[in-house]
């Protein structure tokens, strides 16, 4: 791809021949015929999978369902890796799953899902999809072949090529305890290839968020494209127009925020992506191609994201976004300035003007927004030192927020390395003069804690007295 991969992307990734005793002879993608690897010639093992979604699939078979692990829990668990999450399909209809599970509930429309809840886990449960052979109300294909309403069933064949990629087509059955692959995603997992199963434009087509996550999963686990499914990435980005900006927001963050931003960062530019999600964002790096100051700003504020999830600790949309956006915002503030505003006008103007066009691509929510201001505005404060100015920042609920970002904008080549170490000394003597909970980690937003109300003076007349 040409594209050099800015983070570390599993180059000790476990080889599939050294996972499976006996893998040979896999069908071919044409074929009607799925590979069964039997237990004893995999190492996917219960101990491995969840006990929430063992509950789920043990129950399904005890009421004579059909029941599998699929997609990226199958496949992470043959390489080695730690499952986000674990996914089940059955043959069992939505409704027959909320009967069976008092803590069930269905959602989506284009998707008819069930999602059934734990404590601390949910397991979504989809039922075997069919193809779109007519126009009834389960099924609607818009004209230009996007999905509108997908609610037709099917069986575990019918089903394997409605999922994306190869890799995602590995499928678990509880019944015997063996991997069932009709797509020759063993082949793709050894081989290092994410390829997308049929013809790669027309699924394009189909959901045009399936390009993001083609980007996503390359970036993820490291896999080269295979030509097919590359080549139409350079010139489909319009398919993201009509796309809902809600359901953008999530996809960013999971590109963004998933432990492979970096990567993920590199490659939608190499795609010419990043215009359609960020196009602001987009526009401001093509300026920058002398000094690259912008773009080692985005770039830190990545792979710090990346190094926090490596490290298991949370992260905030709130931070990256200031990051991201910084560039477009100060050029807007330096010409709101140039004519004449005040400082607080120009920059709020500059956040308005930025911020609204985001949000109308990308919903981004308005208590994130919200905290990215905060940083912002608290930029241009961090110049004036002293007095009780100075103590009134040293109080603010974003401080640390925005001693991070102001240290950030200083390595990326901003000169304001002086004010950085200056407001990092000031940091640390916070936490003696003010409540350490309005001073959570950056990524972690530091939310205001919530005082208890206070109680009227006057007591309620007992009843009858």
């Amino acid at each position: 791809m040409g594209v050099k991969i800015l983070v570390k992307c599993y180059a000790s990734r476990i080889r599939i021949r050294d996972v499976f005793h006996s893998v040979t002879n896999l069908s071919s993608i044409d074929s009607p015929t799925a590979r069964i690897v039997p237990r004893a010639d995999h190492t996917i093992s219960r101990q491995r999978i969840s006990k929430h979604a063992l509950t789920v699939l043990y129950r399904l078979k005890d009421a004579g369902f059909r029941a599998c692990l699929v997609g990226g829990g199958v496949r992470d668990l043959l390489l080695g890796r730690e499952p986000k999450d674990f996914d089940v399909v059955t043959d069992a209809r939505p409704e027959e799953v909320r009967a069976l599970f008092r803590n069930c509930r269905l959602v989506g429309r284009r998707f008819r899902l069930a999602h059934v809840y734990f404590r601390e886990d949910v397991v979504e449960v989809s039922t075997f999809r069919g193809g779109h052979d007519g126009e009834d109300d389960a099924g609607k294909v818009a004209e230009d072949g996007r999905i509108l309403r997908d609610n037709v069933y099917g069986t575990l064949e019918e089903d394997v090529w409605r999922r994306d990629f190869s890799v995602n087509a590995l499928y678990y059955d509880i019944e015997d305890f063996s991997l069932i692959d009709y797509a020759d995603g063993l082949a793709d997992l050894e081989a290092g290839r994410l390829r997308m199963l049929g013809d790669a434009e027309a699924r394009y087509h189909e959901d045009p968020v399936r390009m993001l996550r083609a980007v996503r999963f390359a970036a993820k686990l490291g896999f080269r494209m295979d030509e097919a499914t590359e080549t139409p990435l350079f010139h489909l980005g319009e398919l993201l127009e009509p796309i809902p900006a809600a359901r953008l927001y999530e996809e960013v963050l999971k590109l963004f925020q998933s432990g492979h931003g970096a990567a993920s960062f590199e490659l939608l530019r190499h795609y010419d992506l990043l215009r359609r999600l960020l196009p602001a964002v987009d526009a401001q790096l093509c300026r920058d191609r002398d000094e690259g100051r912008v773009h080692k700003l985005v770039r830190l504020a990545l792979e710090s994201t990346d190094q926090r999830v490596a490290e298991g600790l949370p992260v905030n949309p709130a931070f990256l976004f200031a990051a991201l956006l910084w560039e477009p915002v100060r050029a807007a503030y330096e010409r709101n300035m140039a004519e004449h505003e005040p400082w607080g006008d120009a920059l709020r103007h500059a956040a308005d003007e930025v911020l609204d066009a985001v949000v109308r691509r990308v919903a981004i929510p308005k208590r994130v927004t919200l905290m990215i201001r905060d940083i912002w505005f608290l930029q241009p404060r961090f110049s004036q030192r002293g007095g009780r100015r100075e103590a009134g920042l040293g109080a603010h609920e974003r401080f640390r927020a925005g001693v991070d970002f102001l240290c950030l904008r200083a390595e990326s080549g901003e000169p304001l390395r002086g004010d950085c170490d200056y407001w990092r000394e000031i940091e640390e003597s916070v936490p003696s003069r003010t409540h350490a909970h309005t001073h959570a980690p950056a990524h972690e937003g530091g939310e205001r804690e919530r005082k208890p109300r206070r109680r009227s003076g006057f007591r309620r007349r007992p009843r009858g007295g």
